[in-house]
């Protein structure tokens, strides 16, 4: 397998993901010759991303009046290919938190056990009045560490 900026040791990163959602993949995920579009794992991504968040208690709406939770940056490694009509587990875990921000991390994995791509991204905390960055709060942060 090669190598991934963000993961230093695959075997210890792959062992502390926990939670995950169940993928499908559909037709129209598809190119011409029945791969997966390159575009779908990010939509995985989104799926996965809100599910863990509401999962952690961080927000059970994803914009409130308190704060909203955007994206920064998302980046996939792909793998290996993946076809129409294949099961994949999305993992998803907090890999860092920052101040206003916080870095979640992503695994497909096919149903044979083997990773079809990664993913990282940075999400912001931002006040939705103004659009800018805030802090996360202690709990906040806690619950994000905790999952």
């Amino acid at each position: 397998m090669r190598k991934v900026n963000y993961i230093e040791n695959m075997e210890q990163w792959r062992s502390e993901f926990k939670f995950y959602i169940p993928v499908k993949v559909r037709f129209s995920e598809t190119d011409m010759y029945g791969h997966v579009n390159n575009v779908s794992p990010f939509i995985y991504f989104e799926e996965a991303r809100i599910d863990y968040i509401q999962h952690t208690g961080l927000m059970t709406d994803m914009v409130s009046k308190d704060g909203a939770v955007i994206v920064g940056d998302l980046q996939c490694d792909y793998l290996q290919q993946i076809y129409f009509n294949e099961k994949l587990k999305l993992y998803v875990k907090t890999d860092s938190v920052g101040n206003s921000s916080f870095d979640l991390h992503y695994m497909g994995v096919k149903e044979n056990d083997e990773i079809a791509f990664t993913g990282r991204g940075r999400m912001v905390y931002i006040n939705p009045q103004t659009g800018r960055p805030q802090p996360l709060s202690e709990e906040k942060k806690r619950l994000l560490v905790e999952n």
